[in-house]
């Protein structure tokens, strides 16, 4: 019988959080700093830059993400947070446009990329990386969350332009889509 275990992104899993980064992807390039920094922070860092970065969230207090593991290996990630601290969302005129929400209340979280190394997919493991940031972000107060996730059966899209997540694993957590600003992106919301 498969163990999944999911936990806070912290310093000391700064390895592990590496290992689920880098099965597939652009997780190891990226860094998960994509919705950290403004478009032009961005053009400006190396993927050296953008792993110390990382590594200086985890070292936070407010762990800004979790890992998966799976039989003890790392095998997915999950970036949740308060929105506020996620720059890029506001400065996305689709996101800020269609939120029903200040981009300034930090009490409304965003669940904003997803990694599952390709030798995990297909198991579900999304849901369970989902359904374990709801229960970080209440746990640490937040009112609301948001999400940006791909609608599929929009249109299709390759594996590496699903790291919003999918509409309708959203959808089955309980979100409700509360805009479409494109034909194959959504914005829902849970309200805890």
């Amino acid at each position: 019988m498969t163990e999944i275990v999911i936990t806070p992104a912290i310093a000391e899993r700064f390895e592990d959080a590496e290992h689920a980064l880098s099965g597939g992807g652009d997780g190891h390039s990226c860094q998960c700093q994509w919705w950290m920094m403004t478009n032009a922070d961005w053009q400006k860092t190396t993927q050296p830059q953008r792993t110390e970065m990382l590594h200086a969230e985890m070292a936070q207090k407010l762990a800004p993400a979790l890992i998966a593991y799976v039989d003890g290996q790392a095998a997915g990630w999950v970036r949740v947070g308060p929105r506020t601290a996620q720059i890029r969302l506001a400065r996305t005129r689709e996101f800020n446009e269609h939120s029903r929400h200040p981009f300034d209340d930090p009490s409304v979280w965003a669940v904003s990329c997803f990694v599952v190394r390709k030798e995990f997919r297909g198991q579900g493991l999304t849901t369970r990386l989902l359904t374990a940031a709801v229960d970080y972000a209440r746990a640490h107060g937040a009112r609301t969350i948001e999400g940006y996730p791909i609608d599929t059966s929009a249109q299709k899209k390759a594996p590496n332009e699903l790291f919003r997540g999918l509409l309708s694993v959203f959808t089955a957590a309980g979100f409700e889509e509360v805009a479409r600003p494109k034909v194959e992106r959504a914005i829902v919301e849970l309200t805890l």
